[in-house]
């Protein structure tokens, strides 16, 4: 059987249907697929607002290790702290939304400045690019060993007959040791002098040397310290025990109805970041947070990790900053 010519037209009208195939499968692809297709072409920065040795440097560092890799690249901690965390906030604003610049989102950066601050250098909802919630940390109050109390109901008779003379430190003015630490004192009524340091790190020095008697932290860095004897933790923030301390009660259970605190750390970028970019970090953000080593190193903590869209990481500020900001009103915190 003889075959017809092929002419000019049909060969361009077959050219056209596969351009519109191929248009089409592309179109069908689910977005993640075009997410993939970026990878970092230097280490990424992933800046911490606070001095080393607080529970954001143990979530930094956890997510770090394994997300530069499963990116196809590195990812390096550099902290920054100083400003209630307002120093890296502002570096990570001004820097190119390319995905080579991060900043560990914190309570107090994105939750507690934006009512405690006159003057803010910065703009939580309209100078970032929400990524992903990273991880919750339990808060927990402890005081130095030496401090002649064995719970919490000494310490509040010892604080309510001793008004102003019981200091206690926290990470710096707007963090999360202040900001739970002003809720509690309104809660129990309790006046306690309130000592800022720049940085977890510095702040448990003085509490472990007996210059300052107290402090309402992330349990990480003091998990060591009480285990040592060295610190002694008199409750908890969370609902439930922590199952590392199931002898440390909750402040549910010890009188103070519906209170619940944690520390909560998630990853931000700068604002107009590309589609692309957002959707392949945040992504590979939640493989990793998901991954053994992660869930290992947050779990021995006590933490647990976190997860959840840029949408819904935006929608968690959001709720955050509207349950927090009644209590930067009533304690009357200002950060400056």
């Amino acid at each position: 059987m003889r075959h017809q010519p092929v002419t000019r037209s049909q060969t361009t009208r077959r050219k056209l249907l596969l351009a519109g195939s191929a248009a089409a499968a592309t179109l069908g692809l689910p977005r993640w697929a075009h997410a993939q297709a970026w990878t970092p072409s230097k280490p990424i920065r992933l800046v911490v607002p606070f001095a080393p040795g607080g529970s954001s440097e143990i979530v930094a560092r956890a997510v770090a290790a394994e997300l530069g890799p499963a990116l196809g690249g590195s990812m390096f901690v550099e902290n920054k702290p100083g400003g209630a965390g307002t120093i890296a906030m502002v570096d990570v604003k001004n820097a190119p939304p390319d995905g080579h610049t991060l900043v560990l989102g914190h309570i107090g950066t994105l939750a507690v400045n934006p009512f405690a601050m006159a003057r803010q250098p910065y703009n939580v909802n309209a100078d970032f690019s929400p990524i992903t919630l990273l991880a919750r940390v339990p808060n927990a109050l402890a005081v130095n060993a030496s401090l002649p109390v064995k719970n919490l109901a000494e310490f509040l008779a010892l604080a309510r007959s001793k008004p102003g003379q019981i200091n206690y430190g926290s990470a710096g003015n707007g963090s999360a040791g202040h900001l739970v630490m002003e809720y509690f004192k309104m809660v129990s009524n309790t006046f306690l002098i309130h000592i800022p340091y720049r940085g977890t790190g510095p702040m448990l020095q003085d509490v472990l040397a007996g210059r300052v008697e107290a402090t309402f932290n992330g349990f990480p860095p003091l998990s060591a310290h009480i285990k040592a004897g060295k610190l002694r933790a008199l409750a908890v923030g969370t609902s439930k025990r922590l199952q590392s301390q199931p002898d440390v009660p909750t402040l549910q259970e010890s009188g103070f109805k519906d209170f619940e605190s944690s520390q909560w750390y998630g990853l931000m970028g700068p604002a107009k970041m590309p589609p692309a970019i957002l959707q392949r970090i945040s992504e590979q953000t939640i493989k990793v947070l998901a991954s053994s080593a992660v869930l290992q190193r947050l779990q021995a903590d006590d933490a647990t990790a976190g997860g959840g869209s840029p949408a819904d990481f935006a929608k968690f500020i959001t709720a955050e900053q509207n349950r927090w900001k009644v209590v930067v009103a009533r304690a009357k915190i200002v950060v400056e």
